[in-house]
């Protein structure tokens, strides 16, 4: 009789350590195979702005809303499991022209890609690859899809802040933040009263039959929560847009969550504002946190481009400094509107001609 073998004791330990890890993926519906997220990027007639991240592990997407608290609660805990994948090596394809890159030390990447040829306004497709670096011949690992846009030829551009502009957040509480996070989801949270209208009138105001007012949606909240923002941005049909959200947190910073550095959002609108130096902005945030002193900043570095800024009232303590700010920029020569109403926003609009009466 042929002897059996005893299997070798690491080799038991590795497959039940590979066992239980399946395991925890798939109870958190995550996958570790890795992946290449591209976000909506932006262009003019000389460049394109494109960007993304690529992932060791990462959450599968998510399908199906059933508001329950412990289902909505692992949902928002996978988003902060990511494991991103440094120090590796992106292709990014647009039309007939390629380029590489390499992710940062939080597998991200960006681009400036020279436009060759003319592009229409509108969005359009554009693909990146992660190459493997080991493999020869070389082998693609992974592969995603996203778009860039051409804005249309527009009387203003929008730049919207996220959380307590439009999506009630309670960001100046973390304890309510966390709670509403934690235990709501994309499709059973809400939008403030009248601001889905406002943003629409906004969109729509003399851009014609196909194009609109671009919108830009620049937060402190994390990349994390991209997929979830932009869910809910789709459900409430808020206008179409780009998003320049905050560096990537690991789930021991979840207590964090929508506290990123705030110097860093008046460099991502810093740059929307030079990609379109010709063009006229509306700003849109609310004061629970550093949006007013962000954007009298934008004015004083920006003046004749910043057509009116609106601030939603949300915390009492920050009343008399976000007034102060407000007269600083009218001050500056640019309209304001400090409001506690979407349709007192709206009302302003109509006043200082952006949007028909």
């Amino acid at each position: 009789m042929k002897a059996v073998q005893p299997t070798h004791p690491d080799k038991q330990k590795i497959t039940l350590k590979g066992k239980i890890k399946r395991y925890f993926l798939t109870l958190l519906r995550l996958t570790d195979q890795p992946t290449v997220k591209i976000y909506r990027g932006f262009g003019n007639d000389k460049q394109l702005t494109i960007y993304g991240h690529v992932f060791r592990r990462s959450p599968i997407p998510r399908k199906k809303y059933r508001d329950i608290d412990l289902v909505n609660l692992l949902a928002v805990i996978r988003l902060f499991l990511v494991k991103p994948y440094p120090r590796t090596m992106v292709r990014i394809r647009f039309s007939e022209q390629l380029v590489t890159v390499m992710t940062d030390d939080d597998g991200c990447f960006q681009v400036e890609l020279p436009i060759i040829h003319p592009l229409t306004p509108g969005w359009h497709p554009v693909r990146a690859q992660l190459i493997s670096q080991t493999i020869d011949p070389e082998q693609i690992l992974a592969e995603g899809e996203g778009q860039v846009l051409i804005p249309h030829p527009a009387q203003f551009i929008c730049i919207s802040d996220i959380d307590d502009t439009f999506l009630v957040s309670h960001s100046a509480t973390i304890a309510k933040r966390l709670l509403v996070l934690l235990t709501e989801n994309a499709h059973s949270r809400m939008p403030f009263e009248g601001v889905v209208a406002h943003y629409k009138l906004l969109a729509e105001a003399n851009s014609g039959l196909k194009a609109t007012n671009p919108f830009f949606y620049v937060s402190s909240s994390e990349w994390n929560l991209y997929d979830y923002i932009l869910e809910f941005s789709t459900k409430n049909e808020l206008p179409n847009g780009v998003y320049r959200l905050s560096q990537l947190k690991r789930l021991s910073q979840v207590l964090k969550t929508g506290k990123g550095k705030h110097h860093t959002k008046f460099d991502r609108i810093e740059q929307i504002i030079n990609t379109y130096p010709n063009q006229q902005f509306i700003l849109l945030g609310d004061d629970s946190q550093q949006d007013p002193i962000i954007y009298e900043s934008v004015v004083r570095h920006f003046p004749r481009q910043i057509r009116c800024v609106y601030i939603r009232q949300i915390h009492a303590e920050h009343k008399v400094r976000t007034k102060q700010l407000m007269a600083s920029i009218e001050a500056n020569g640019v309209a304001s509107c400090y409001f506690a109403h979407s349709a007192d926003a709206r009302q302003h609009s109509i006043a200082i001609g952006l949007i028909p009466e």
